[in-house]
């Protein structure tokens, strides 16, 4: 077990420098020694861990008998530091309000072309949702159109929706960006842009009236196998409650296998391959498949639930006002239906994301021992970031501190637990000074920085802090480096694969005792530094020119003035 969750701990990528290890013994070929700087301890984060990933949890799950031993838990802990309560209502808690939809009852899906009526098995060859404010979904024999990478993209002149009506009908869209298979274009190389997610390619379709959207799966490109797309599909999909819902949201989106949409093609005359090729030109024409049309039609069972961020803050000493968000998220997976072959059915997301919540808990311990930082320190740790950064999302629309004079949002995701590493990283290129003063801080700890070295995966836009950047503020997601004292980078790539491969939202992601913890604590030292360092200061972290967030920061500038 120890090796497979190390592989998380990779999630980022990587680099070198030299290690050592926080406030607890290390031990060497010459004895135990006490390696000097922070009281960052492991024990206590091993405590959190241990009770976090406990099965009277349930898996973390939102709104779950899981969730409430989850927030009760976090919340008792912030006051044991010596937070003082920042949520609605003088509390511990932001309510966060979600719409929940989840299919009720077996899903009927076709294509029809000119070789005939096939049939579509959910979760083999589609996987279907909705988040649609309606109580059945019934599109029958609605025209297919291909849009490529569904990208209207005006700064680089791109437009995958010119001169194509896209309004009631089904779209078929390429995963990833045009840039991902040569390297180089319009996009800026592999380096997956938002214009490459997924959801921006559902908001794109809804804003042009589609009634549905397909993406087609490719693994190299989705960054992650079928299972993936079939396993988040399984079970209720969430929102933020939005008065727009009917325009935001598709009433149809969903995914098919590289190999239906082969055939599909091909039943319409054309060669995959080749259409692909076409799309990933500027200049591109969508069109309608000659003679292709879809059935999709499933009930829904529709509700609004009420989960949970859970806050705390340390006020600043002599600049309260202003904030430093130090964030991750809580939740996991709970009890899936599929046990593993142990008969486990309890995701109890060790790794991702107990980790995180555990450092929060001892970053605010340490914190609050003094002295008090000039700014304030808040302490979030957010719901349902597996169902789509819902609590961050929240949170941004409904800031419990103001977001013009919060500093910057510094996400934590999953460190690894099989020993320290050389370096630490972050999640995708943010363009944003955040960035530069992790790199200062790390090197001031005698450790290195490594940048990602998976930008294709397109990890910036998927992990808490991108909610807050889309509102302008400077945020990051800092995870662990690859370069392992112990099996340097061979090993720490070896680690990741086995862990994805085999652990990543499934049961086996569990703590145990026999975890190495120096890498936490090494990696919670290094974050709290750089807290330390932003809540002392006097400047505010910036985006670089060309970031896609920068002219929303600006909009508040004189709030910062």
């Amino acid at each position: 077990m120890k090796s497979l969750v190390s592989s998380l701990s990779l999630l980022l990528a990587l680099g070198c420098a030299s290690c050592s290890q926080v406030g607890t013994d290390v031990t060497t070929d010459t004895g135990p020694t006490v390696v000097p700087g922070g009281d960052i301890q492991a024990d206590n984060l091993a405590e959190s861990l241990r009770m976090l990933t406990s099965d009277a949890f349930e898996g973390r799950a939102p709104n779950t008998p899981g969730e409430e031993k989850t927030v009760d838990y976090i919340a008792e802990r912030f006051a044991e530091a010596g937070l003082e309560p920042a949520g609605d209502d003088g509390g511990w808690f932001q309510q966060v309000t979600l719409e929940r939809s989840q299919i009720d009852g077996p899903v009927t899906a076709s294509f029809i072309t000119a070789a005939g009526t096939r049939e579509l098995v959910q979760g083999e060859d589609i996987a279907v949702e909705t988040l649609y404010p309606r109580d059945h979904v019934d599109l029958q024999d609605v025209p297919l159109v291909f849009v490529g990478y569904g990208i209207v993209a005006p700064e680089l002149q791109w437009d995958d929706y010119a001169g194509v009506d896209v309004k009631d009908k089904i779209v078929v869209i390429l995963v990833n960006d045009p840039d991902f298979e040569s390297g180089e274009g319009d996009f800026g190389g592999k380096a997956m842009t938002y214009y490459g997610r997924w959801t921006y390619k559902y908001e794109e379709a809804a804003r042009r009236g589609a009634a549905g959207a397909l993406i087609v799966h490719e693994t190299a490109p989705a960054a992650y196998p079928w299972a993936t797309v079939r396993n988040g599909r399984n079970g209720p999909q969430y929102d933020i409650v939005r008065a727009d819902a009917a325009q935001y949201h598709l009433p149809m989106r969903g995914w098919m296998q590289r190999e239906v949409a082969e055939r599909l093609f091909r039943e319409s005359g054309l060669d995959f391959d080749a259409e692909k090729a076409k799309a990933q030109q500027r200049g591109f024409s969508s069109y309608a498949l000659e003679g292709a049309s879809a059935t999709v039609a499933f009930d829904v069972k529709r509700e609004q639930i009420v989960s949970r961020n859970v806050a705390g803050v340390l006020p600043g000493a002599t600049q309260p006002q202003q904030t430093v968000i130090l964030s991750g998220h809580w939740d996991s997976f709970g009890v899936i239906a599929d046990a593993d072959e142990s008969g486990d059915a309890i995701v109890n997301g060790a790794v991702d994301n107990a980790t995180s919540i555990a450092s929060l808990i001892e970053m605010a311990r340490v914190f609050a021992t003094g002295p008090r930082p000039a700014r304030s320190l808040l302490f979030l740790a957010v719901t349902a970031e597996e169902s789509g950064l819902l609590g961050a999302k929240y949170y941004a629309a409904h800031p419990l501190r103001p977001l013009e004079t919060t500093i910057a949002d510094l996400n934590i995701e999953m460190w690894s637990p099989d020993g320290p590493t050389r370096d630490i990283s972050s999640w995708g290129v943010g363009k944003v000074s955040l960035e530069r003063d992790l790199i200062d801080v790390a090197r001031s700890e005698g450790r290195s920085y490594s940048p990602d070295e998976n930008l294709e995966a397109g990890l910036f836009y998927r992990a808490d802090h991108f909610a807050f950047a889309q509102a302008g503020v400077p945020a990051i997601t800092i995870g662990p480096g690859m370069d392992q004292i112990d099996g340097g980078v061979a090993g720490g790539k070896a680690a990741r694969a086995e862990y994805f491969a085999n652990c990543y939202h499934q049961p086996c992601d569990e703590f145990d005792d026999s975890w190495d913890m120096r890498g936490p604590v090494e990696d919670t030292r290094t974050v709290y530094r750089l807290a330390e360092r932003l809540a002392n200061g006097s400047d505010w972290p910036q985006w670089d020119a060309g970031s896609e967030f920068r002219a929303e920061r600006e909009k508040t500038a004189a709030a910062r003035e």
